[in-house]
């Protein structure tokens, strides 16, 4: 299940488990975003890392991460269609976007994301 804001969140191992799931006021959209890693290597934990602060920052706990380890479950790439890692898939709100990389660029990752403020 998610980890409340300010725990640290268990790794990941390999099945489709939300691993933060922040409790947003109910005010704007909650997004739900899929990062496809390759084991516990330090790209992976950039990535996530990367996306946890740009998710914090942005949308204030409205969002709800899934970390899914390609190493474990290879079967759940076919679906979205993973070619490279880490990618992260934008599933809601739609349409859907894929990033590929480990989300260094926060301001190439917000815009390809729309996350930008208003």
């Amino acid at each position: 299940m998610g980890a409340k804001k300010g725990s640290k969140p268990s790794k990941t191992n390999g099945n489709a488990k939300p691993l933060h799931n922040g409790n947003g006021d109910g005010n704007g959209m909650h997004w739900n975003l899929r990062l496809y890693i390759a084991g516990d290597s330090p790209r992976s934990r950039t990535a996530l890392a990367n996306l946890k602060r740009l998710c914090e920052a942005q949308l204030a706990g409205k969002y709800e991460i899934e970390v899914i380890d390609l190493t474990k479950r290879p079967d759940l790439a076919k679906a979205d269609q993973i070619l490279a890692v880490p990618t992260l898939i934008r599933k809601v709100p739609e349409p859907m976007k894929r990033i590929i990389g480990d989300l260094s660029n926060a301001d190439r990752a917000l815009i390809a994301l729309d996350m930008q403020s208003p």
